[in-house]
Order: structure tokens, then sequence, then C-alpha cells
């Protein structure tokens, strides 16, 4: 059943994954790569979830079938369908209570809805109030979102039974039933390998990371695009800034992983506190590229960085593989012999009069970064027991609380809301789909066109569209897939293993990519109401009719009811990252005067910086996707994003410098940088945020003080530098903010 899976899925999974960074590299590279991603799949938590999901989902169905019962089966399953939507990755007391009041909630709503269906105007006030209720749950995060989806899902494959009321209470109960077998099963699965889900998660953020230094490496290559790849490179720190929070939720909430005891959860939280901090030295070291091409492009010096740093990086690729596979590791790429390579070829450029001091820079941090790589693998080592991870209140501080209370529902009942928005949207298309549906002629499956609006419909436009397109075209392909199956296949046997490897695709590429997903489910569909009797032909035109109708609906609520445009939502980004980087540099001036160096604070005000940046840039995509009309200063907007970039990857690189060296020369001068940094953000955080009072008033007229800088003093050099990143931001603020 794997093999057959991996036939099937990785033509459509390489392609996606190799659109962006894959087809810039080598044949050779690329044919690793797809091998290496292939390696990666088969261990992910994805596919491990697909199989889970699908053997809850499918069993029940299977036992009661040869009891001579299905429809029993049939139902039960549907209870653990709905269930297994709430159980996303994360702490095993978080999946356990999601788990729990999503059974309640479904139950309740199996309940209502049976005993609703059997008037119109009922159930159409039902659909109304749940609709709206169940999407403000999105206040509470992604998992209560969840369970909220679930409830509503309920309700709609509920909707087509009319039944009695004792009919009804026997069908809800074997859908909790289903719910509860679902919720054992998966608690089961995690106490039986309870560290899995950690292994898998912390190696797929290793991968991302190894992909981001990758996209550093063709910034040396002259034949690449510097704004491309820069481009392509911020968009890699939203990919890896949120496989970094995931993993913070999973390890950094878990107790039982925290004891300091167990030595697994022990090599699980050291391996990815040193990650971070591989990550940061990976973003620090950042250099004027195009300068550097100028200067030594003809050398060829720079494919043997470009070379090297790849090297690295599919190292990287190898940890992290050992470790999402719960495997060995040998170490593959000794990166001192071709560091001294490097080296003799700079000192040979360096005899025909050219300032190699940049080289030299670029190879010692070439030496950092691989030594924290081969650091990583101490995972797979003994040398790890000397190290103490800290208390769970410490990690506490590294991840948000959500507080469940009615006062936050509450609170969130204003048209300020964008969920309050969002609610409101979802309600109305819900509303006019259903009155729509009833008028239309293939009636039974006619609740699939309330089913593509619930899933359909995103709080923006851009990603509402998004899902408009990857659920039509899906639709279309996995059609016709399935009726080419029905048309050639007429062995129910077969058919059946077929609508299991569907099954598996399916929920293997829910969370992964929806449009893949749509593609294995429609056959998924078309075949298990083949085998049920009905005609496939029928069904595949409701589902295309049905979509189509949800897909137009949800597009035009996007656009024109109570609309969430990005470009509204823009300065409040660029807020923060100002904010973020005034709180970096302030660190940055509390390492000079050695007071407050807490490691402790350092950590938190770099993991704002990282998560402001990468909201900041998904939101600035998201806006380019969005109507011409709509969007605003976009020029303006990613030059503010690449200078706060460059900002935090040098001051990242100044805390290194500053906290290696004991004794600082000209600390006077230094100080004096960082102030006039300091007010430069200040005021262009106080014209994009007219409420912002500057931290400090002395700091008001240090910005355009003059300081006698002294020559070949680095620190001051580069502090000269930032300094000027400021000053460029603060202009970009002025004429962003009009």
């Amino acid at each position: 059943m794997v093999i057959m899976l991996a036939f099937l899925l990785f033509p459509i999974f390489s392609f996606l994954k190799s659109r962006g960074a894959e087809k810039f590299f080598s044949l050779q590279h690329r044919m690793y790569k797809k091998a290496q991603d292939i390696k990666n799949f088969f261990f992910s938590q994805y596919l491990a979830d697909g199989i889970r999901i699908t053997l809850a989902i499918i069993l029940p169905a299977i036992f009661f079938s040869e009891l001579g019962n299905l429809g029993m089966g049939i139902t039960i399953s549907l209870g653990a369908l709905c269930v297994s939507i709430s159980d996303a990755p994360g702490p095993v007391k978080h999946k356990r209570n999601g788990m729990l009041y999503c059974n309640i909630f479904v139950f309740l709503m199996a309940i209502l809805t049976g005993l609703c269906n059997i008037n119109i105007l009922l159930l159409g006030l039902l659909i109304i109030l749940s609709s709206f209720f169940f999407t403000m749950f999105s206040v509470y995060g992604n998992r209560a979102a969840s369970i909220g989806t679930a409830a509503l899902l309920i309700m709609i494959l509920r909707m087509p039974d009319a039944e009695n009321i004792s009919k009804t209470t026997v069908d809800s109960l074997l859908i909790l039933s289903g719910g509860i077998w679902y919720m054992l099963l998966s608690l089961l699965f995690y106490r039986l390998t309870p560290y899995r889900p950690a292994q898998r998660l912390l190696g797929e953020c290793i991968h991302e990371t190894a992909k981001y230094l990758r996209i550093k490496a063709s910034l040396y290559e002259a034949r690449k695009d510097i704004d491309d790849e820069y481009r392509k490179m911020v968009a890699q720190q939203v990919v890896v800034n949120d496989k970094q929070e995931q993993v913070r939720e999973l390890l950094f909430k878990n107790r039982e992983i925290l004891k300091e005891s167990i030595r697994s959860g022990r090599l699980l939280v050291i391996t990815f506190a040193d990650l971070i901090d591989l990550y940061e030295q990976i973003i620090a070291t950042w250099y004027d590229y195009k300068s550097i091409r100028e200067k030594f492009s003809a050398t060829g010096i720079l494919e043997d960085v470009s070379a090297c740093i790849k090297n690295i990086a599919d190292e990287l690729d190898n940890i992290g593989f050992a470790i999402q596979s719960n495997s060995s590791y040998k170490n593959s790429y000794e990166i001192i012999p071709e560091l001294n390579r490097i080296k003799m070829k700079i000192d040979g450029i360096s005899g025909v009069n050219k300032d190699t001091f940049v080289l030299k820079k670029i190879l010692i941090n070439l030496r950092n970064i691989g030594g924290r790589v081969n650091g990583l693998g101490n995972y797979f080592g003994v040398t790890l027991n000397n190290r103490r991870i800290q208390s769970s209140n410490y990690y506490s501080k590294f991840v948000s609380h959500q507080k469940i209370d009615g006062t936050v529902f509450k609170n969130n009942l204003t048209l300020k809301s964008s969920v309050f928005r969002h609610s409101l949207r979802m309600m109305i298309s819900c509303a006019a789909g259903y009155a729509i549906a009833k008028f239309l002629p293939n009636g039974h499956h006619s609740y699939w066109l309330l089913l593509t609006i619930v899933v359909i419909l995103k709080p923006g436009f851009s990603l509402t569209r998004q899902r408009n397109f990857e659920r039509f075209t899906g639709t279309i392909a996995g059609g016709l897939i399935g009726l080419l199956l029905l048309a050639f296949i007429h062995n129910h046997t077969f058919l059946f293993v077929l609508i299991i490897f569907f099954m598996i695709g399916t929920y293997t590429f829910q969370r992964l990519h929806y449009i893949v997903m749509v593609i294995f489910l429609t056959p998924y569909v078309l075949l298990l109401f083949n085998l049920l009797g009905i005609n496939s032909i029928n069904v595949a035109g409701e589902r295309l009719l049905d979509t189509a109708i949800g897909s137009l609906l949800s597009f035009m609520a996007s656009y024109f009811l109570f609309p969430h445009w990005e470009s509204h939502q823009l300065n409040d980004y660029m807020s923060r990252v100002l904010q973020a980087n005034i709180n970096y540099l302030y660190k940055l001036r509390d390492f000079l005067c050695e007071k407050n160096n807490s490691i402790l604070d350092y950590k938190l005000i770099r993991k704002e910086v990282f998560l402001a940046t990468a909201n900041l840039f998904g939101a600035f995509n998201r806006m380019l996707s969005e109507p011409k009309n709509k969007q605003r200063n976009g020029k303006e907007i990613y030059e503010f994003v690449a200078l706060n970039n460059v900002l935090s990857s040098n001051i990242a690189s100044l805390a290194t410098t500053i906290t290696a060296q004991k004794d600082t020369d000209n600390k006077s001068i230094a100080l004096q940088y960082v102030k006039r940094s300091i007010a430069k953000l200040q005021e262009g955080l106080s014209k994009l945020d007219r409420n912002y009072v500057p931290k400090d008033e002395e700091q008001k007229n240090t910005a355009n003080s003059r300081i006698d800088i002294k020559e070949n003093d680095q620190l001051i050099e580069q502090l000269n530098f930032v300094y000027k990143l400021t000053d460029k931001i603060k202009r970009a603020t002025y004429i962003i903010s009009g």
C-alpha cells in the first residue's frame, strides 16, 4: 500500500515542491533532492497521520459490514472522521482536550440537526446560528477553529436525513462512539510512540532550515538574480518560522518531554535549541552580495563557497532525516578539508592585490555554521549527558497561551474583529447556499454546496481565492481520475483497495497540499458511492456543480461582505517589526554596557524578531495576490521588509561579536551609534503608530548627532552600516505613512 502511494503521490508532490528553489540546482543535485524528499515524506508526520486516520475511519465500516450492518459502521466512521479534524499536532494534553470537546459538540450538533431537519425553516435557522457561532471559535486558536469546523461538518452531513427522535438519538450515539473510538486510538498511538511526533516535526524543521541555507548559497552564484533569490529567502523564512513555532508548541508545552530524567526528551529539547542558534548564525551572515560578485566572480571562489554551503545543507538534511526516521546517523561530509582548500584559494587571491577581508569573514562564518551543524549530530551520541535543560517555566515563556473563556468571545463581537467579520461572511454565505441548494434539481447531495463554502471561505480574500482555484481544479482532475478508474476497473475488491489508497492520500495531504488532497478526495468519494450502488456519473456531476456554486458564493462573499484586505493590516505588522528591532537594539546596548545580559531575554527578543518578520512578509505576499486596486505601496513595503531583514541580520551578527569579546574598544562611540539607530527606528515607528511613545526620552535628540568615526575598526564600521539602514527604514516609513 505504501509503495502504491509513493508512485502516485510523488510526481505531484515533487512537482509542487520543485517549482521553487529546486529548478535552479544542477540536475545531479535535483535528483538527490528528489530522493531526499521521498525519504523524508515516508517518515513524515503527514503520512503517519494519514495512515492512522484512515485506519480509524475504515475499521468500523469493515467490522460492521462483516456483521451485515454496513450502515451502522458508516455512521460510526462518520464520528471518527469528524473528530479527526480536531486532532492537530501538539502536546498530548491539548490533543486529548481538543478531541474531548470535539466529541461533545459533534454529538450535540448531530442531535440538533436530526431534530431540526424535519422542517426547512428550522433547519435554516440552525445553519445560520451554527455557522456564525462555530466560526467564532477561531478567536481561541487553530485547534478550537478545527473543533468548530467538525461541528459544522456533522451538521452538513446529517442534513439530508429526516429522522424521528429515536433514530436521531441512536445515530447520534453511534457518531459519538465513533468519535470516542478515534480519540482512544489516537491516544494509544501516542502512548506507544510518545516521542515520534516530536522527532518527525523536528526533522521537518531541520529540512526547512537546510532549504533556507541552500537559498543563501545561491546568493553567491553570479547567474542567479539577487532580488529573486532574496524573495525566496524571505519566503522560506516564513516557512522556517512556522515550523519552529510548531516544534516549540509540541516540545515546550509537553511536561513529559521536559522531564530532566528522560534522555529522549532532553535530546529533543537541546537539539532544537541548537538548531535555533544555528538558524541565527545563518541569518547573521549577511553581506553586500552585489559587491562581492563584482569583485570576485572571475576568481571562481564564490562557486566554491556556494558548493560548500550546499554540502553543509545536505549534511543538515541527513541529520534531519536520521532524527525524523529515528535511525542511525553517520557523518558523510568533512567540512574542514574543504574550508582549508577555500582558504588556500583566498590566500592566492590576496597575492594579486585584492582586499579579501570579506572572503575571510565568510570563511569564518562557514566554519562556525559547519561546527554548529556537526554539533547537531550529538543528538545521536552521548555527549549531551552533561548538558541540562531548563525548567518548564523557562520554556513556557517561548510559547503563547490562549485563555479559553467567554470574555475573549464577547470582546470579539465587533466589526473591528476580523474573526467576527469572517463569521458574518460565513453565516450569510451558508444561508445563501442553503437557499440555493433547495432549488437545485439534483437534490440528494446538494449539501456538498454548503460543505464547499465551509471549507473554502477563509478570513482573507487571497486565501479564499487560492482555495477556490485549488478546490475547483482539484475536483475536475480528481473526477477525471475517478471516472477513468470506474470505466476500466470493475472488480469490487480492487476498487476497495483503491478507496483505502485514496483515503490515505486524502488524509495525508489535508494539512500539506490542499489541491493534492482534493485530487485524492474526489475519486475516493466517487469510488465509495459506486460501491454503495449510486451512479458515479450523477455523483460526479453533482459534485462539480455544487463545487462551482459554492466557490462562486465564497469568492463573492470574501470580496463584497466585510472584506479583509491585507493592505489595511500592514501598518500593524510593520509596527511590530520596528518594535522588535528596537528591542533587539536595546539588548545590543545592554551587551555593550555589560548589564542585564540575560540570555533568556535575548532569546525571547530574537524569537519576536523572527516571528514579526515572518508575519509581515506573509501578509505582504497575501496583499500581492489581492486585486490591484486594493494594494498600496507595494514597492516601498517590500523595501521596508528587505531593509528590516538586513538590519536584524546585522544586529544578530553584532550581538555574537560583542558577547564574544571581553572588552570592546571605542565603547562610547559604539553606544552612540546604537542610540542613534534606536532613535531612527523610533521616529519611523511614531509615523506608523501615532500612539507610540519612545522608551527613552534622552534619545530624542541623538538621531542626527555627529560622531567621529575611527578608521579600521570593524565593529564601528558595522554599527555605522546599521545606522544607515535605520535611516533608510525611517525614510521608507515616512513614504508609506504618507
